[in-house]
């Protein structure tokens, strides 16, 4: 993409590209050094859940031990919520660099939204016990109870992914991208958008200090980037549209007969 230029520093992301095969169009492969990552991304994901679930076992264990340690109880509480979210968030990282298939669909769902499952799991059993305690005073029960619910609502929430990678997704914007001719596009460490110019105004600015190029997948993977900026598309339409204006037909002159050669009609 020809751009005006900028002085910010350029980082090329140096990453494997992913590839869309011709035979299965809309369909996102993920380069082997993405599937790696998402591995070990999913591998911490799961340890931390377990470590989440050990904590709340060890926390319902507590309620049978009289006298009830209420400060005890809290700490496991919010430990278990510390690694819940850390596993939610790993998880869904590991989703960015393998996401699954919106033709499966429980599998797309099940993938996608396991942390907010995890976080149930990891809360709710807790939650009905705290409130079903004959032990705890109503303060008591008030207070840890609140505290659960809260760490119940926290954790589902990271859990929850309110706008699911996809391969069907990422091989649209990569065609998208393609079809107005780039192979790589532009972002920023605090944007939104992914860009097809360089110099697009609205990462080319005084706050910007590095604009990062790579692949589509790459932008998404790094940064959960999963719009192409509105101004490089437009930019990009008015360009071309003008480049696609066919020039205007030079007039031909009518061809000049010589007075001498006009010939006279016939008289009837």
């Amino acid at each position: 993409m020809p751009d005006k230029g900028t002085k910010k520093k350029l980082t090329h992301v140096e990453e494997g590209e992913a590839s869309t095969p011709a035979a299965e169009a809309r369909t996102f492969v993920p380069t082997p050094e993405s599937k790696a990552k998402a591995g070990k991304f999913r591998l911490f994901a799961v340890l931390s859940w377990i470590v989440a679930i050990g904590l709340e076992v060890a926390a319902i264990l507590q309620l049978k031990v009289q006298p009830i340690k209420m400060w005890l109880l809290i700490v496991l509480i919010v430990a278990d919520l510390v690694f819940a979210v850390i596993g939610n968030l790993l998880w869904k990282k590991a989703n960015r660099f393998d996401p699954a298939s919106e033709k499966q669909k429980v599998k797309f769902f099940v993938q996608n939204q396991l942390g907010a499952i995890i976080a149930v799991i990891a809360f709710l059993p807790l939650v009905l016990l705290i409130f079903t305690n004959k032990d705890l005073k109503g303060k008591q029960k008030g207070l840890v109870g609140a505290v659960a619910v809260v760490a119940l609502l926290i954790a589902g929430f990271t859990g929850i992914d309110f706008n699911p990678p996809s391969q069907e997704q990422y091989a649209q914007q990569i065609e998208q991208v393609k079809s107005l001719g780039a192979e790589h596009v532009y972002w920023t460490k605090s944007g939104s958008r992914f860009h097809l110019y360089q110099d697009c105004q609205h990462i080319n600015t005084r706050k910007t200090d590095e604009i990062f190029q790579g692949t589509v997948p790459q932008a998404r993977e790094l940064k959960n980037i999963t719009e192409l900026c509105k101004t490089c598309e437009a930019r990009w339409k008015k360009e071309h549209a003008a480049a696609e204006i066919p020039a205007p037909a030079a007039e031909v002159p009518a061809a000049e007969v010589p007075a001498g050669d006009l010939v006279p009609e016939p008289v009837n």
